[in-house]
């Protein structure tokens, strides 16, 4: 089954016919115990009667037989024989005696003196009373046939002791035909609405379902759509409710809404590197051309320096395309201290040399990739040296179990409103300023995504000259770091 409908209703439709038959079993079971309880309480009722007149001495041919359609009795005697029983019994079983009437050798009790003194003999002496078992009878089922008509009877067992000191047992039945038929009456009226019961749940299970997940339906439209039309822009139906496919239904749309802006940046990138990278391969091609046509004319320097921009560009863009691809950071240990002082070393060309200081003790060590590191503090010396006067200073300090590195100059400045717009590619806040004198724009977007990458921060701010600082703060190796 492919439908969450079906499948929905066949589990609750499963899961209620097992409870319900479990449920009717039970209560066929309680119910058959009680009827079967009450057969037997009428049984030993009976039984306790015949005892009784028996323990008082009533001869057999005496005893109160007569109703053997509802209460047959069997009276045995200590050996089993058949003493007494009902009239019109035929047969009988579950008594431990299959006879149905009293034997030819069963004894005769003698019968009670006559007169108001019965129960004082000659001496004026009493010569014994008989008594009745208070012990809790035996019950068996069994069967009786009484003027040709057989039914299922419940047998109490009953002993008893009459006055010349026979041991007597009196078997006496109740009916179960009305155990019988309430149970097949509540087994028959089971069996017919059970069907019935589990029709009504799997439809309701069926419309509640398909109502519940309306929402799921309109959500997959939606998305198809979006799907087919390429449109992000587009956003799938929330549902009023607070319930889990209204929690689905915004975090979809939070998903679209930062796919459409992952896919608005993949676009602004891919359009703002065809745009960068247009000038300097188009000055390029026609310094060639002309040096083709005109060998003379040929500007070899302006060709280089085309060439290393270009180059410079192509390397920001892979590793912009690295960083965006979820590449990793290595784990070796870095000594940003003495990453500085060599970046720094090989800055003796810049037009403001950086003015270093690293505080002590050291080393100033960190987790993480050494050549995306240096790429970092290139980029920060680069900025500073592009905008700054006459001064750039470094440090480098270790604060609260990281390793903190500053980058100043004393120049404009970076305004507040702008402080995190540099970071963002191809942006450049001088726009009047010529691309050979300002860059790219994806130096500092590069420092910040490594940064980030290596579980840092990089934020801008203002020096105290006046100036601009580009805090980086990267968390110090907790440990040796292989």
């Amino acid at each position: 089954m492919r439908s969450v409908r079906a499948r929905a209703a066949l589990g609750a439709t499963l899961v209620v016919a097992v409870a319900l038959t479990a449920a009717g079993l039970a209560v066929l079971l309680v119910l058959r115990g009680n009827l079967t309880d009450r057969a037997g309480l009428e049984a030993e009722v009976t039984a306790r009667e015949v005892a009784g007149e028996l323990a008082l001495g009533t001869p057999y041919a005496e005893l109160e037989l007569d109703d053997a359609d509802s209460h047959p009795v069997q009276v045995t005697d200590e050996e089993g024989r058949v003493v007494a029983a009902s009239e019109d019994l035929e047969a009988i079983s579950g008594t431990g005696t299959a006879a149905a009437g009293p034997a030819p050798s069963a004894p005769v009790p003698a019968p009670a003196p006559d007169g108001d003194d019965d129960d004082q003999g000659e001496d004026g002496e009493d010569p014994g009373r008989g008594e009745v078992s208070t012990d809790t009878p035996d019950f068996e089922n069994g069967t009786a046939t009484v003027d040709g008509e057989s039914q299922e009877y419940r047998f109490a067992a009953v002993e008893a002791t009459t006055r010349q000191g026979v041991t007597l047992t009196v078997h006496a039945g109740a009916p179960l035909a009305a155990e019988q038929e309430a149970v097949n009456t509540v087994r028959t009226s089971m069996l017919t609405g059970l069907p019935v019961m589990l029709l009504v749940v799997a439809g309701v299970t069926w419309l509640v379902t398909r109502r519940a997940l309306r929402p799921v339906e309109g959500i997959r439209r939606e998305l198809a759509a979006i799907t087919a039309s390429e449109d992000l822009a587009r956003r799938v139906p929330e549902p009023e409710s607070r319930d889990e496919i209204a929690r689905l239904a915004r975090t979809t749309n939070e998903t679209l809404a930062v796919l459409e802006e992952s896919v608005g940046r993949q676009r602004r990138f891919v359009a703002d590197a065809s745009h960068e990278l247009r000038s300097p391969i188009a000055s390029l091609r026609t310094q060639l051309e002309v040096g083709a046509a005109h060998p003379e004319l040929l500007d070899v320097p302006g060709a280089v320096e085309d060439t290393v921009r270009l180059q410079a560009l192509a390397a920001d863009l892979l590793l912009l395309a690295r960083l965006d691809a979820g590449e990793r950071p290595g784990r070796t240990a870095v000594d940003l201290g003495a990453l500085v002082r060599e970046e720094v070393s090989q800055r003796v060309a810049d037009r403001v040399p950086p003015q270093v200081s690293v505080a002590d003790p050291g080393p100033f060590e960190v987790a993480g990739s050494r050549q995306q590191l240096a790429r970092v503090i290139g980029n920060l010396l680069d900025n500073a040296e592009r905008h700054a006067e006459r001064s750039v200073a470094l440090s480098v300090r270790a604060e609260r179990q990281a390793v903190v590195v500053e980058v100043t100059d004393d120049g404009a400045g970076v305004p507040e409103a702008e402080r995190e717009r540099i970071f963002e590619r191809f942006v450049r806040l001088d726009d009047a300023r010529a691309r050979d004198d300002g860059g790219a724009g994806l130096g500092l977007a590069i420092a910040r995504d490594v940064a980030v990458r290596h579980g840092g921060t990089l934020a801008a701010g203002t020096a105290a000259g006046g100036g601009a600082r580009f805090t980086l703060r990267l968390p110090a190796a907790p440990g040796p770091v292989r």
